[in-house]
């Protein structure tokens, strides 16, 4: 290896050394979990595992039952918003075909007063 990629390694690692000593990272307690490493017998450590794991596998469960409502919740609004889009669209033509008729019948009206107010052609 040459000297200069000695240096390239050592580098990064110094500044993860730094780093890590700059930052402290403190391990996430999570509530509801044991500390097993406590326990000497084997048979108290393997049962406070199981208890962990056991804790653990209720609570994706249940994060898994929560998502799945949010989910449904969301699916139910979305097809209210849909029928609402759709509602509105409906409306939103209708309005538009009495305003063409309406836009009809002011033009005829007004070509009507037009050819009423026009002098008589001569003969």
């Amino acid at each position: 290896m040459s000297k200069g990629s000695k240096i390239r390694h050592r580098v990064p690692a110094a500044l993860m050394l730094l780093v890590a000593e700059a930052c402290p990272i403190h391990a996430q307690d999570v509530r509801g979990i044991e500390v097993c490493t406590a326990e000497k017998d084997m048979t108290r450590r393997t049962s406070c595992l199981q208890a962990n794991v056991q804790y653990l596998s209720q609570s994706l469960d249940k994060a898994r039952r929560d998502g799945q409502d949010r989910q449904a919740a969301a699916s139910r609004e979305l097809a209210a918003a849909r029928a609402d889009i759709a509602a509105l669209h409906a409306a939103l033509a209708k309005v538009q075909a009495e305003l063409a008729e309406v836009k009809k019948t002011a033009e005829k009206a007004a070509a009507d007063a037009a050819r009423a107010a026009a002098p008589p052609a001569r003969k």
